[in-house]
């Protein structure tokens, strides 16, 4: 097994507490705009292109691009009304998880569903904004977001990362972990201190599942 370079972890869920706050700003965006959705169906999106997500949930018709992007604004403002007013907390160990592998001459980056502004925002919240991560990708960095393994791509693209055999992915949700497959990482690892349980991240394809990120200092020094 070559060794690895590059760990790439998931945001909401996976090293930021998520407390509902994305399915919850989901709802109430497509209540605005009068429109009905099973909440089975928000738990299946969680982990893609926020954007895509939101089209994804709007009903097919002549106006579903129109109405998509109305849904949108109101999925960003409710979300980032929530993280202003309650507060942003992040996975206990996380931070010191990313100090750990950096001193250890191990890239990290951080990927997400969100787009560059919620993301600032979520980082500047958690003053992660400078020399923590070696780099960011967010959801409208690429044309697809997961399952698609494009976000990991960039993300070794923006770190010099030369082999996927060489990176881990890190992720709490089933698309999370189609992503790390379709990516072919050498590790493809799901946590499970966000929007999936055990039952859910069994079914995908992945090579471990831990409690949190906080134990995958120790599974590296296992293996």
């Amino acid at each position: 097994m070559e060794p690895i370079e590059l760990v790439i972890f998931d945001l909401a869920g996976t090293t930021v507490k998520d407390n509902e706050a994305v399915p919850r700003a989901f709802t109430a965006a497509l209540s605005r705009h009068h429109i009905e959705c099973d909440p089975t169906r928000v738990a299946d999106i969680r982990g893609s292109s926020k954007r895509q997500a939101v089209f994804d949930l709007i009903p097919e018709g002549p106006e579903r691009a129109h109405r998509a992007a109305a849904v949108y604004d109101s999925f960003r403002e409710f979300l980032i009304c929530h993280y202003e007013s309650d507060g942003v907390e992040p996975i206990e160990g996380a931070a010191m998880v990313f100090a750990e592998l950096r001193a250890r001459g191990i890239r990290v980056a951080l990927n997400t569903g969100f787009d560059r502004e919620v993301t600032q925002l979520l980082l500047a919240a958690l003053d992660w904004e400078q020399g923590i991560v070696d780099a960011v990708v967010c959801g409208d960095d690429v044309r697809q977001g997961r399952p698609m393994p494009y976000l990991i791509f960039r993300a070794m693209e923006a770190t010099g990362t030369g082999s996927v055999r060489q990176v881990a992915s890190l992720g709490d949700t089933v698309l999370d972990l189609w992503a790390g497959y379709n990516a072919n990482v050498s590790w493809n690892i799901g946590v499970l201190s966000g929007a999936h349980d055990r039952g859910r991240l069994e079914c995908a394809p992945h090579t471990h599942l831990l409690s949190s990120v906080a134990e995958f200092p120790e599974l590296l020094a296992q293996l």
